[in-house]
């Protein structure tokens, strides 16, 4: 993707979104997602990919942004971090099933580099900018839902929720009370493990993972 290139968009998801509280349904939202333009991903995106998962979850994983796989498929956490995250919540005690699942930006923000052949599309960060049209979204997502524990997976979404000084590194597994919901909580990105230097390495890190979404089913057990 060019960022030279990239429209602007009206800053702000909400211009996007049925006026009226009450219209506000997560398959009235899935679908005005497809048309929004808030930001400048919508141009090089195939689609918005919206959460997903059950109106009473009481657990909702919030992500950084979907992936190439995601971007394709139209749904979040397909790929291999994905795939991670089933095994981790499978071994944590979590059934994916009964968890919202989504991310703070709805588009799949990419780069391509001389350095990789083909034509595999990079994960790019998100910018402030980007992230903050977006958050309309996953607010109404949140206010739909309404989980008891909001878990943010990976340092965007973490400060995005609790708060810009959060570190991820020093202060996962802690809870925090919020106005999103009773308690938010913070581990890393699944993909933070698949880019561990070795097998060794990536145990460790999942092992960690697991152990702080252990710490999530605790939580709720006893609210």
């Amino acid at each position: 993707m060019d960022e030279t290139q990239e429209p602007r968009g009206t800053g702000s998801a909400r211009d996007f979104m049925p006026a009226a509280a009450e219209e506000q349904t997560l398959p009235v939202l899935r679908d005005a997602a497809q048309r929004c333009q808030g930001c400048g991903l919508y141009a090089f995106a195939t689609q918005a990919v919206f959460g997903e998962g059950p109106r009473n979850a009481q657990v909702m994983l919030v992500g950084e942004q979907p992936g190439d796989r995601e971007d394709i498929a139209g749904e979040p956490f397909v790929g291999p971090a994905g795939q991670l995250l089933d095994r981790a919540l499978v071994e944590a005690g979590i059934d994916r099933q009964t968890v919202y699942i989504t991310n703070m930006v709805k588009h799949f923000k990419w780069k391509r580099t001389a350095h990789v052949p083909g034509k595999r599309r990079l994960h790019d960060k998100p910018n402030q900018y980007e992230v903050t049209a977006c958050r309309p979204w996953l607010e109404a997502e949140i206010g739909n839902v309404k989980p008891k524990i909001v878990v943010c997976l990976g340092s965007t979404a973490a400060q995005g929720l609790i708060g810009k000084t959060f570190r991820v590194t020093k202060q996962r597994g802690e809870f925090f009370a919020s106005d999103l919901a009773p308690f938010v909580t913070a581990t890393i990105h699944p993909s933070a493990i698949l880019r561990a230097p070795d097998d060794v390495s990536r145990e460790h890190e999942f092992g960690e993972f697991v152990a702080d979404l252990r710490r999530v089913a605790e939580k709720l057990g006893e609210l």
